[in-house]
């Protein structure tokens, strides 16, 4: 039978145990984007805890972006120096890390908000070039891998989702134009890093015309063809989903079991699970290996380590979405809820 805390083989990569740490906002670090001592503290506890991997809090692309102010950025020059002493301190626990990148408004000089279907191919150039040099300089901070936001509602989300691209260029129409922008910026992060290349997906779309659980598995599938290592899949943002207990459960976990029977990376299934009954129950009842939490790690960072001790353990998180809301690190309910290391 499989367990969350197995050792567990991730591509190439070998992990402490099935649970990918996800991150989110980013509320602790200097106004200058700079790394904190809270950071640094917050992913040791982390890593130490017995978790397989770490995937970090967004790191926007662009400084202007709606979620810039409360996300991590790329855009100082010490980046590289800092983030280097953080994937240097995860690495003492045999833990891989890798970065979120993503950004939801493209700006165009005084053009706010730029729409999909108005983008020139010299702005989509653009946005291609921002990627990839933004991945080398995650590639020499020493992260592990770069996970590309393709999930809830983030530029290149709608980019590929029929709903909101209504191009009728070679970047629009069918599953293959709409994704093409993210392969083309694959093929280059592979030529120019050695960067495992995880991708962020929904599962399918809110929005009636918007991409389905088959055409996600088209996507799928056209991924990893053009050299993505690995996918995570999550649930589209929406209230409704928040407040429906079984929906992870039944629904995230039947689609991802519907795409990992149609690709040969592994597969994150991206959250909304409580204890380890419940997420040993999914490893074991589908095609399910790897299991992503988020909010849990913002209200206590080691509690995997309690998980271990008692072998029947309950998050502490009561869901109460102030972390998400708020756009904060830090949880409301627990807010010193971590594990002193000596």
């Amino acid at each position: 039978m499989k367990d969350l805390f197995d050792y567990a083989t991730f591509g190439e990569f070998k992990l402490n145990s099935r649970i990918v740490r996800t991150g989110l906002w980013e509320s602790e670090r200097e106004k200058s984007g700079n790394l904190t001592p809270e950071i640094y503290d917050r992913y040791e506890n982390i890593a130490a805890s017995g978790v397989g991997l770490i995937i970090t809090e967004l790191y926007s692309l662009y400084p202007r972006d709606a979620f810039s102010k409360y996300s991590n950025t790329l855009n100082y020059k010490q980046f590289v120096r800092e983030a280097k002493d953080l994937t240097d301190l995860v690495h003492l626990y045999d833990v891989p890390i890798f970065a979120q990148l993503g950004f939801v408004q493209f700006h165009k000089h005084a053009e706010q908000n730029v729409k999909i279907e108005d983008l020139t191919i010299e702005d989509i150039r653009k946005i291609q070039t921002d990627f990839i040099i933004a991945a080398q300089k995650i590639d020499y901070a020493g992260f592990d891998g770069i996970q590309i936001a393709l999930g809830n509602y983030y530029f290149l989300t709608r980019f590929i989702s029929p709903y909101f691209n209504k191009r009728e260029d070679k970047y629009g129409g069918n599953t293959f134009n709409r994704l093409r922008i993210v392969l083309e910026i694959i093929k280059v992060i592979k030529q120019n890093t050695k960067l495992h290349i995880n991708c962020r997906l929904n599962a399918f779309d809110i929005q009636k015309g918007g991409t389905t659980v088959e055409e996600t598995i088209e996507i799928a599938k056209l991924l990893e063809k053009h050299g993505v290592d690995s996918l995570q899949i999550t649930r589209p943002r929406s209230p409704q989903y928040f407040s429906r207990e079984n929906y992870q459960k039944k629904i995230l976990a039947s689609a991802c079991d519907s795409i990992i029977e149609n690709v040969n990376i592994p597969v994150i299934m991206g959250g909304g699970v409580k204890t380890q009954k419940q997420i040993n129950n999914i490893l074991n009842k589908t095609n399910v290996e790897f299991i992503s939490m988020q909010r849990p790690f913002v209200c206590d960072s080691s509690f995997l380590i309690d998980w271990q001790l008692e072998g029947d353990g309950e998050v502490k998180c009561k869901t109460c979405n102030n972390c998400y809301w708020k756009k904060t690190s830090t949880c409301f309910l627990y807010p010193k809820a971590t594990l002193n290391i000596d």
